[in-house]
């Protein structure tokens, strides 16, 4: 069984805020590469007509999703929800109980692994 936690976030974007969201997509992603090494995978998603947006995120481990979730709130979080109005957050994996905690005000729904593989 792997440590591994991950996260499918839904969102809506707010009305006026495509361009808004389009300037802090590639903020968010270069602060995350660069400053969190058990992150791995971070990834945007959205629609053609920039209403809808996806969120993937992949960690190493409970404890690197929390890295994450602090530099988020520390340096995103405002401009991110100004931007976006979360919908639905799939949970997957071992998550810590401080994990979802953290993640419980964006509604998460925890998955534990019932089987598979990763290559």
């Amino acid at each position: 069984m792997s440590e591994r936690v991950s996260w499918m976030l839904h969102m809506q974007v707010r009305d006026g805020q495509t361009e808004a969201l389009r300037a802090l997509i590639p903020e968010m992603v270069q602060a995350t590469e660069a400053d969190e090494p058990g992150t791995l995978a971070y990834e945007w998603y959205l629609s053609a007509d920039g209403a809808t947006c996806h969120l993937y995120e992949c960690y190493a481990h409970s404890a690197a999703a929390m890295v994450h979730v602090g530099n988020f709130g520390a340096k995103f979080a405002e401009r991110f929800l100004a931007a976006l109005a979360p919908t639905e957050l799939t949970l997957y994996g071992p998550a810590s109980p401080a994990l979802r905690e953290a993640l419980a005000g964006f509604g998460a729904v925890p998955l534990a692994e019932a089987g598979g593989f990763r290559r």
